[in-house]
């Protein structure tokens, strides 16, 4: 991105939003990786509440196209989905639809699947203890393994983590998290810890947060947030601290607040507010520190976090809502939006084969 010089002043030519390729199927509830030849993976997803779709595409930045690459062994939506140190992409969970002569019904599933990008194809791996549908994380540890947590399954919330040891292909129990949790986020800090915070279960949402200890493989409650928080987004910043920012409760469907976690004293503090109240968001750490805060609740705004400042600024309106998509820091530093879904269908919403890049 080219700068201008202004006197003594640095001005930076205003971002914009634009769309890009298009894919060849519609997906939202997919996932979104960045790949380590700078080409994103997008697997998965669901179509008009059908989901389990198999397609997945890659996006290459330097044709601004999408093509298609192997499918999904096991049609998944609401999966998550890790880069290894390999190169290989982790596609871990996840549910689809079973049709029956009774109707259909979701499935959870424990299995979990390898995308290689060198063949672009996807082999099934080791499968989990404990299956689960949605709103579960799964991080990349320093060790290179994987630590699943949370979420829900039929039977209800999951307490119970696991690790991905991508040495054996297997998954293996990581004892229970302090207080069962889905719809939570969980952050890598920079001394290797993961920090689970939020989330909620049937009847209540959580302000507690804990902290995952890689080396004695267990959970401890940390420091608290101000406010009861589901469907948000946490980002770890350049200073080491971690933000969390919008998302939903019982008693307020957009929040506006955010908050600052520091590792160094295990506590919580408020930083400015959201300009729109928003969950299901997506937030983008970019290469000038900045976070991007973009879509959530049908929203066609994004905004800036200036760590600096503590503040957020209104930044370049999309093209189109967009809602259950995910975002991807390319290596030139744009941010690719694709997919998800937004309100202008005829039968209220309209998935969605376009992409959007943030540059």
């Amino acid at each position: 991105m080219a700068v201008l010089f202004l006197g003594s002043f640095l001005i930076a030519p205003a971002q914009s939003w634009t769309y890009t390729g298009s894919m060849a199927v519609r997906h939202a509830d997919h996932t979104a990786t960045l790949l380590q030849n700078g080409e994103v993976l997008v697997a998965g997803g669901n179509y008009k509440g059908n989901y389990g779709i198999k397609t997945s595409e890659l996006y290459n930045p330097s044709t601004g196209t999408f093509s298609t690459t192997g499918n999904l062994n096991t049609g998944r939506a609401l999966h998550t989905a890790t880069l290894l140190n390999s190169g290989e992409v982790l596609i871990v969970g996840g549910e689809y639809n079973q049709y029956s002569v009774n109707g259909s019904y979701y499935v959870c599933l424990a299995s979990a699947e390898l995308y290689n990008p060198s063949t672009g194809t996807f082999t099934f791996t080791g499968s989990m203890a404990t299956a689960r549908c949605d709103n579960f994380t799964a991080t990349l540890l320093n060790s290179g393994m994987v630590l699943i947590a949370g979420g829900y399954n039929t039977n209800g919330i999951v307490g119970g983590a696991e690790i991905y040891n991508p040495a054996t292909g297997t998954f293996s129990s990581a004892g229970n998290l302090q207080v069962a949790r889905s719809a939570h986020t969980a952050t890598l800090l920079e001394n290797g810890e993961v920090l689970i915070a939020g989330g909620g279960n049937a009847t209540t949402d959580f302000t507690s947060a804990e902290l995952y200890n890689p080396t004695t493989g267990t959970f401890t409650l940390t420091g608290s947030m101000s406010t009861a928080r589901v469907s948000f987004t946490g980002t770890l910043l350049p200073n080491g601290n971690v933000l969390v920012a919008g998302g939903e409760n019982l008693q307020t469907i957009r929040i506006s607040t955010a908050e600052l976690y520091n590792p160094s004293t295990g506590k919580w503090s408020s930083t400015g507010s959201l300009h729109t109240g928003r969950f299901a968001q997506t937030a983008t750490l970019l290469r000038d520190g900045q976070v991007l805060i973009a879509a959530g609740n049908l929203s066609p705004t994004s905004e800036l976090y200036n760590p600096s400042t503590g503040s957020f600024t209104v930044a370049a309106s999309m093209p189109t809502s967009v809602q259950n998509s995910q975002a991807v820091l390319l290596n030139d530093g744009a941010v690719l939006l694709p997919g998800g879904y937004n309100n202008a269908g005829q039968e209220g919403l309209a998935w969605l084969n376009t992409a959007l890049l943030y540059h």
